[in-house]
């Protein structure tokens, strides 16, 4: 305590609670960044293992020709596997995207609160619950069988586009909510009509949702091996382009069918396979991230989101550990 205080018979206790109020600030503070440290490690290290795993496994045994060379069933490369998965996934982000946007606006901006509204976000959410082998087992029955298809490109892409088009419309739906009511109410004062306000105001802005929706959804469409057998089921050649009675081949395939074949060079297909497949996930993951900070300008708060420095400054200030500037 200083003279002044003393003479002044000031009690010390003000301060001494302010310092054992940071002391605990600083304690919740470190507990809370050890609760996310030890979470992250357990998020980072199986992706860290598997990735390490398959990578070992495939490169002593990689060879270029998978990408210029068709599977044989006892060898040979994977073209035909990796254009197969990259017909379907275009084939599913054109059907299944269009359909997602259109439910996600739907549910957004002209049923919001209604009985409607409710109902299909209720669909929605038992679409997407309801296991992936049993979508392939009804598109066997419904389009292949059914409607005499056969193994072929089109009923994939339809269990498909029904497997990830919830994903879709949520993060659709979601990402609209977060554009500011000011906006649409800016456009109505201005005259404008509803298609026109979506489409110059309103979809900009959630842009980056969308797109990271669409994206994540083919990331999740490129790992789906069940579907594909009843639909697709798997073929040597590269595609040619027909819709229907002609199988396909994909990448999951070969790494769920030639990992425990007898003959070794089909099970260095399955860990060149897996290799491919964990290098597109990751690559749509990053070009997610990618069109997300290239479309960061249409953001509506761009202009109000603090700096790193910013924010390193705030919570530092928040824990005690820098008095709050006056």
């Amino acid at each position: 305590m200083t003279l002044e205080a003393i003479l002044s018979g000031a009690s010390p206790r003000p301060q001494v609670q302010k310092e054992r109020i940071s002391r605990g600030r600083r304690i919740v503070d470190r507990a809370w960044w050890g609760a996310c440290a030890i979470s992250l490690f357990f998020v980072v290290v199986p992706v860290v293992w598997v990735l390490v795993s398959i990578t070992a496994k495939a490169l002593p045994h990689w060879q270029w020709s998978v990408f210029t060379e068709n599977s044989t069933g006892v060898g040979g490369g994977l073209l035909n596997a990796i254009v197969g998965t990259v017909v379907i996934s275009v084939g599913t982000a054109i059907l299944a995207g269009c359909v997602g946007i259109g439910c996600g606006i739907y549910l957004a901006e002209f049923t919001p609160r209604s009985l409607t509204a409710s109902v299909l976000r209720g669909a929605t959410e038992t679409l997407a619950g309801i296991p992936s082998i049993v979508f392939g087992y009804c598109g066997y029955l419904a389009l292949v069988v059914g409607l005499h298809w056969g193994f072929s490109l089109a009923p994939a892409l339809v269990v498909l586009s029904l497997l990830v088009v919830p994903y879709i419309a949520k993060s659709t739906e979601i990402a609209l909510h977060q554009v500011p009511l000011a906006y649409r109410e800016g456009g109505e004062a201005l005259g404008m009509s509803m298609p026109y306000l979506l489409r110059k105001v309103v979809l900009r802005p959630a842009l980056p949702g969308i797109l990271t929706g669409i994206i994540l959804a083919l990331a999740i469409s490129v790992g789906e091996t069940a579907p594909l057998i009843y639909t697709a089921n798997f073929s040597n050649s590269v595609p040619t382009g027909a819709l229907i009675h002609e199988p396909v081949g994909y990448l999951t395939y070969a790494a769920y069918t030639f990992y425990d074949d007898p003959i070794p060079a089909a099970q260095h297909l399955a860990a060149d396979a897996s290799l491919i497949l964990a290098a597109m996930v990751l690559g749509l993951i990053l070009c997610s991230r990618l069109i997300v900070r290239l479309t960061q300008r249409y953001s509506p708060d761009r202009h109000s989101r603090p700096s790193r420095a910013e924010r390193r400054l705030a919570d530092r200030v928040g824990s005690g550990s820098l008095p709050a500037p006056r």
